[in-house]
């Protein structure tokens, strides 16, 4: 199984860029990164070209699995809908340029007194129509639900729903394992699943915190927190996922701190403890 690493791990880590995290990347064994594009792409596109980024992973190795992230896609005024649909655009001639295929896109947050009916309405519209927009470019879009009450889509049940009734071929779910667990997600939700609409695993763990009142920095190095991911990986495996990668990502300030090369050393070695535990 490949390991990719996101991005995020080593955010604010000394003098990190696109271009360390692809050399780390590579020091370290992994064969994917997920690029930000809210940062690492625009600070590296402000002084690169797309093409020279398309050969800086060529040089190294290093594929491109997912770009993270399109923030907030649904129940969003016009003008908003149409900046969702333009970023849309430039993540996919990115990803034609560099060979990534994969758009992951996170649920609008904060929505006041917006029921559950209109969130759903709202999400299968956005997705139907990014949908097509990806294909004119032959890419996917992957939905990752977000495990906290103020999230408008905040558990697998309710992405998966929504993945249903859009009904395309080329758009899925990113299953985080934190925010599987952030709010309590249905491992019976799961095993009912189509594996091939998982199209993103994010692997990392978490403290035990209550149910809904979990942050994203708790997380914590796979296979060093609560989270069952034993269960969570034996049921992708019953359900038909690839088992092609896993991303390792985490936000973790305490490890802001650290070395980055410790950071990708440390997350590789945890990845693969989970990997060998649940794959031969």
């Amino acid at each position: 199984m490949k390991i990719s690493m996101n991005e995020a791990t080593a955010l604010n880590c000394q003098a990190m860029s696109i271009e360390q995290d692809i050399l780390l990347a590579e020091k370290y064994g992994y064969d994917m990164i997920e690029p930000r594009t809210m940062d690492r792409m625009r600070d590296y596109l402000a002084a690169h070209s797309i093409e020279e980024l398309a050969e800086l992973f060529k040089a190294h190795n290093i594929a491109p699995l997912a770009f993270n992230t399109l923030c907030f896609f649904n129940n969003r005024s016009p003008e908003g809908w149409q900046g969702i649909k333009d970023e849309l655009k430039q993540m996919c001639e990115w990803g034609q340029k560099i060979g990534c295929k994969t758009v992951i896109t996170v649920p609008t947050v904060d929505l006041k007194k917006v029921t559950r009916s209109e969130i759903h309405k709202s999400a299968v519209a956005c997705l139907k129509e990014m949908g097509k927009i990806a294909a004119d470019y032959g890419m996917r879009v992957s939905v990752e639900f977000i495990g906290h009450p103020a999230a408008s889509i905040n558990t697998f049940g309710e992405a998966y729903e929504i993945i249903q009734a859009v009904n395309l071929d080329n758009v899925g779910i990113t299953l985080d394992c934190f925010h599987f667990h952030g709010m309590d997600s249905k491992i019976e939700d799961l095993a009912k699943a189509d594996g091939k609409k998982i199209f993103i695993v994010h692997l990392n763990d978490t403290e035990d915190f209550p149910i809904g009142s979990l942050l994203d920095e708790d997380r914590l190095w796979p296979g060093t927190g609560c989270i069952n991911l034993d269960e969570i990986f034996q049921t992708l495996k019953k359900i038909g996922w690839a088992q092609d990668v896993v991303s390792v990502e985490l936000f973790r300030p305490e490890y802001y701190r650290m070395n980055p090369n410790d950071v990708y050393r440390l997350g590789k070695e945890h990845a693969e403890a989970v990997i060998k535990k649940n794959f031969a």
